[in-house]
């Protein structure tokens, strides 16, 4: 028996899309459920949430320390009322300082931000996750450059906080992201790129699960999928996380944001229900 939570590498969708589901032609309630499947896997509300967002990157690993983060609207040509939206979960200030340290102990570049507010990676999954906002949240940046190895030895110093209650969420759109070709244009590639990144969650662990995804941008149509690969690259803070344990696709669907696009997301780790 144990309590350690798994991690997960989500898609975070686009904008603040659930305040808005109504107004637009998509179909969200794939994405919908599979965010409110979490709650359920992980057991007992976490002490903690971290997200490591596709929306954040600095010259350090770098921890948000706010004890009560504003909100960042980092979209554009939303209704206007999306612009005053508020998740009001608390900070982390406490176990964003300790992430700092596990970060520093193992080599690697890491900061704190006092100013630092959530972005929509991080409070539009979180809303559907925890929509009463009343489990804490902090926020850590990718490191500029997007060295897949960095990322991978910080999601393996931060592995401990998983036994300390600490839930650890990749939030991005791992299986593509490229704005300029969502539709027609991102069905073949997005599902070759889909395909191999499925098959390298699931069917692979430890060293040969990582030494793949070190190898990400020669997978088929991996750079039409990302041509930066921002939205990708939390997906390896959260395996390196859980580097020898297994995973599996929480979400899919071929159809994304009404279009034609694969996407999926991935839980790294057996659920805490599971073992209840």
């Amino acid at each position: 028996m144990t309590n350690r939570l798994p991690v997960y590498a989500i898609s975070h969708g686009g904008g603040p899309w659930p305040w808005i589901k109504d107004l637009m032609p998509v179909d969200w309630d794939p994405l919908e459920q599979s965010l409110q499947a979490i709650p359920t896997e992980a057991g007992t509300a976490p002490k903690v949430v971290l997200v490591v967002s596709g929306h954040w990157e600095q010259h350090a690993f770098t921890v948000q320390t706010s004890p009560k983060p504003p909100m960042l609207y980092d979209y554009g040509g939303f209704p206007d009322f999306t612009y005053q939206i508020q998740y009001p979960a608390p900070g982390a200030p406490a176990i964003a300082e300790r992430t700092q340290q596990l970060l520093a102990d193992a080599g690697l570049p890491a900061a704190a931000d006092p100013n630092r507010g959530f972005d929509h990676g991080v409070f539009a999954p979180l809303y559907v996750m925890y929509p009463d906002a009343e489990v804490p949240v902090f926020q850590l940046s990718m490191l500029r450059g997007y060295d897949p190895a960095a990322h991978l030895a910080a999601g393996r110093a931060l592995a401990p906080l998983r036994d300390e209650g600490v839930l650890i969420v990749g939030s991005g759109l791992p299986s593509f992201h490229d704005l300029s070709k969502f539709g027609p244009a991102s069905s073949r590639p997005s599902i070759e790129f889909d395909d191999w990144l499925t098959e390298t969650m699931v069917e692979f662990t430890g060293a040969e699960r990582s030494e793949r995804l070190l190898d990400w941008a020669k997978a088929p149509s991996a750079r039409v999928c990302h041509p930066r690969e921002d939205h990708f690259i939390p997906l390896l803070v959260a395996v390196g996380a859980a580097e020898d344990e297994p995973g599996v696709r929480q979400y899919h669907e071929d159809g994304f944001m009404g279009g034609h696009t694969a996407s999926s997301g991935y839980r790294i780790g057996e659920p805490i229900a599971a073992m209840a």
